[in-house]
């Protein structure tokens, strides 16, 4: 990694977005978070400012990037290629949370910002994009309406595995894995009851309700 003060805009957002995050559990998502993830690495302050969205949505934006670029990392294509699709979804998402897990007080601050009517279509976006990505790497190359239905699932699933992991004690979040293992088998469920729906026109089946009921039917 190159000196901190070489550092591009991008390579300094890349270093600072874990330590917004860290900072952001007392700070909130701020500008006096950004000063502490600048102070945290040796950066100028005011260039770490000029580096990082000015605003809380912004900073949690570029802080998800940056625990995608983690669960990538934690699963490089030859381990993921050893998998079935349901481990491979399942192991993304549990790399996922591993990366969150050191700052879940920041990420109950983030979703609480996230929830907001104001920004409800930036939120629905990062949940996509999270989406797609476990999808691409899970190997997934489908461009007709199942790449869309996959992600829609596997988006809904996520935000419902993130509210039981922000209020699970139990130890190594048992409670949050088999939740999601509960979860990601609906999905396996779906998958094979499409097949068998494909041909019946006369059935009407509803995405949206089927992603509402794996969210909030969590038992």
């Amino acid at each position: 990694m190159a000196e901190v003060a070489d550092m591009t805009l991008d390579e300094l957002r890349d270093a600072l977005a874990p330590h917004l995050a860290s900072n952001a559990a007392f700070d909130g998502w701020s500008a006096t978070a950004v000063d502490a993830a600048a102070d945290a690495i040796g950066a100028d302050r005011d260039v770490a400012r000029l580096a990082v969205p000015g605003n809380a949505v912004d900073m949690i934006d570029l802080w998800f990037a940056h625990i995608d670029r983690r669960m990538a990392d934690a699963l490089p294509p030859d381990t993921l290629a050893a998998m079935k699709i349901r481990a491979k979804i399942t192991a993304l998402v549990e790399a996922r949370l591993d990366a969150l897990a050191p700052d879940r007080e920041a990420l109950r601050r983030a979703v609480a910002i996230l929830a907001m009517p104001q920004n409800a279509t930036r939120a629905a976006r990062l949940g996509w994009r999270s989406a797609d990505m476990m999808w691409r790497l899970a190997g997934d190359r489908a461009t007709d309406y199942n790449h869309y239905t996959k992600r829609a699932m596997l988006a809904g699933i996520y935000a419902a595995t993130i509210a039981v992991f922000l209020n699970d004690e139990s130890e190594g979040q048992a409670e949050t894995r088999a939740f999601l293992a509960r979860r990601i088998e609906n999905i396996m469920q779906f998958e094979k009851a499409k097949a068998k729906l494909a041909g019946r026109k006369d059935h009407r089946f509803s995405l949206s309700r089927f992603v509402g009921r794996l969210r909030y039917n969590a038992r």
